[in-house]
C-alpha cells in the first residue's frame, strides 16, 4: 500500500490528471517547462540512477543469476500479456504493440521509484542494475523486434 501512496504513483497520476483536465491555452502556459526542462532533469535523474548502481554493483552479485533470469523474462512475459490484451480490446496493430512496449518497460520506469519508496533497506545496486543495465538494452536490442514480429504474426 505504501507504494501507490508514494511519490513513484502519486506524481505521474496527478501529471496525467493536470494534463487531462487543462485546456489547450493552459497547456501552453505550462508547456515550456515540460517540453524543455524535462529532458534536463531526466538527465540528471537517470545520472544519479547510473551512479548509484555502479557504486553498489556488488550487492547484484549476491543475486545475479535470479535477478537476470527476471529482468529478462519479465519483460518477455508483461509485453505479451500487453500485446495481447490490446488485440482483445481491439486497439490497431501499432496501438498494441505500443501498449506492449510500455508494459515491457513498466520495470525500469517506475520499478525504481516505486522500490526506493516502497523498500528503502534493498539495496539500488540490484533494482538499478536489473533495469538499466539488463532489461532497458535487452528491451531495445531484442525484445522489442521479437515483439513487433509477434504483433505481425497477431494481427497477420
Amino acid at each position: 500500500m505504501n507504494t501507490l501512496r508514494g511519490q513513484g504513483i502519486l506524481l505521474p497520476t496527478g501529471g496525467m490528471f493536470i494534463g487531462y483536465m487543462a485546456s489547450d491555452a493552459e497547456w501552453r502556459r505550462i508547456a515550456p517547462f515540460y517540453e524543455h526542462l524535462f529532458r534536463g532533469f531526466l538527465m540528471l535523474s537517470l545520472l544519479e540512477m547510473g551512479m548509484t548502481a555502479a557504486w553498489q554493483i556488488r550487492a547484484f552479485a549476491k543475486v545475479g543469476r535470479f535477478m537476470t533470469s527476471f529482468a529478462i523474462v519479465a519483460p518477455i512475459c508483461f509485453s505479451l500479456a500487453g500485446l495481447m490484451a490490446g488485440f482483445l480490446v481491439g486497439l490497431s496493430q501499432g496501438g498494441a504493440f505500443v501498449f506492449a512496449a510500455i508494459c515491457a518497460s513498466a520495470f525500469y520506469i517506475d520499478a525504481p521509484a516505486a522500490c526506493r519508496a516502497a523498500l528503502p533497506e534493498v539495496s539500488p545496486g540490484i533494482y538499478l542494475t536489473a533495469c538499466l543495465d539488463i532489461t532497458s538494452p535487452f528491451n531495445l536490442v531484442v525484445n522489442m523486434p521479437l515483439l513487433y514480429a509477434a504483433s505481425g504474426w497477431l494481427y497477420g
